[in-house]
């Protein structure tokens, strides 16, 4: 080791242990801070906790993508004016300052006289939003930012909003480039004062219906509505929930891709046939591993089992469209005609609001868990392991039966007692 990084080591040291007189950061250092690395450069995957010591890389954007949702920098140097600078830097690029620029003096010749050792400079910043400011992904579509603690003592929360139409205005031009801004404006119209109001009401409506029926074993695995505000039409326009952070299980270190397909499947069965929701966007982005295990949320999209859309001609409309359009039946079609689907079960819910949707995409998700970058180093997956041979076998079972008058796997349930019998093989 250099002198160098000898130096930025004690330095990270000598910072960590002052801010661990807060207790939160203590409880949260010591909860997440194994993710923690002695520079941005040295994390391979996303972490909890980075320093950055000087001249150590610490550009904004550069974290922001070695971070995962919640993450935080402490940026450390001699230097006050770059500290200052850089903490301003931060604060216009997804980030919320929750240590303002401070200092405290390093011990002097190695002695205790600390008002006489210098200076270290210093400020934290959290990432509080899922994509950089001004740009965008096909992943998320509102505004979503973490929100900080209302009360001392109170956890993060997560706010979800209504997109300034500005911001959909500008999605809308990128991704429909030759298209009239008349059109623009009218879609965007449609959607800030129509489309997004309907599915961020709908969604607290049913994170109720969840939390009212949830059995007490999955508490914490599904979102909670704390507060939300409505406009005068009766609207949700802001909706503020529990924050359920990607992390390590308090058990132990990272799920094993069984175990990630297990917990998945049991949680979709309680899903549909205990709590009597569908969810119909069960893409990985809305699939999370936290404290407790596997989890689910944004639930906007969601419909309650058996629910007839069609007593309101706007849902109807809506959701007619959803089910022609999303990304799970444009893959449910195109695995159909390419003969990889064979199932009459996920042949009669195409195109329709059915529980086939989600397990159809649960199915096939599955099969490549690290797709969803946040999930690396939380589940262990190995392509050429005989766990996943075993869950790509079964997954083809589910999609292409081998009796199509009588397939094995109709439901999660069924899919939740094949990943058990992969496990009780010892695979």
């Amino acid at each position: 080791m250099t002198a160098l990084c000898k130096e930025n080591s004690r330095l990270i040291d000598r910072l960590t242990a002052a801010l661990m007189s807060d207790s939160g950061f203590l409880a949260e250092f010591g909860r997440f801070g194994h993710a923690a690395a002695s520079s941005p450069a040295a994390a391979a995957a996303l972490a909890d906790f980075l320093f950055a010591v000087d001249k150590d890389p610490h550009e904004p954007d550069e974290i922001f993508r070695k971070l995962r949702w919640g993450g935080q920098l402490v940026y450390i140097s001699r230097d006050a004016a770059e500290v200052a600078a850089t903490a301003t830097r931060f604060a216009d690029r997804g980030y919320l300052i929750v240590q303002p620029p401070a200092f405290l003096r390093d011990s002097f010749l190695g002695l205790r006289l600390s008002f006489l050792g210098r200076k270290l400079h210093y400020f934290v910043a959290r990432k509080v939003t899922l994509v950089l400011p001004r740009e965008f992904s096909d992943r998320f579509t509102y505004q979503v930012e973490l929100h900080p603690p209302q009360k001392p003592g109170e956890p993060w929360s997560v706010l979800k909003q209504i997109p300034a139409p500005e911001r959909v205005a500008a999605r809308l031009r990128k991704r429909f480039p030759d298209v009239t801004e008349e059109i623009i404006q009218k879609r965007v119209r449609k959607f800030t004062e129509k489309i997004f109001p309907v599915f961020l009401t709908r969604e607290a409506a049913m994170l109720k219906i969840v939390e009212k029926n949830l059995p007490a074993e999955y508490a914490g695995r599904f979102p909670k509505v704390l507060d939300l505000e409505k406009d005068d039409a009766g609207f949700v326009r802001k909706l503020r929930m529990t924050w359920l952070r990607n992390s390590l299980p308090r058990d132990g270190g990272p799920l094993s891709q069984v175990e990630f397909a297990r917990q998945a499947a049991e949680l979709l069965h309680v899903l549909h046939d205990v709590i009597g929701v569908i969810h119909l966007d069960l893409r990985l982005d809305n699939i999370v591993i936290t404290e407790r295990g596997v989890g689910f949320v944004d639930f906007g999209s969601s419909v309650r089992v058996g629910e007839d859309l069609s007593d309101s001609p706007l849902l109807s409309t809506i959701f007619d469209e959803l089910m022609r359009t999303s990304e799970i039946q444009r893959m449910l079609e195109k695995m159909t005609l390419s003969g990889t689907v064979t199932s009459p079960i996920f042949e009669a819910g195409y195109q329709k609001v059915d529980k086939t949707v989600d397990f159809f995409y649960l199915a096939l998700q599955v099969n490549n868990p690290l797709s969803n970058p946040d999930f690396q180093g939380l589940v262990v997956y190995d392509p050429s392991s005989d766990a996943a041979k075993a869950l790509r076998k079964l997954t083809d079972e589910t999609l292409k039966p081998g009796n199509l008058n009588n397939p094995r796997y109709r439901t999660a349930a069924d899919f939740v007692r094949g990943v058990q019998r992969i496990e009780q093989a010892g695979v």
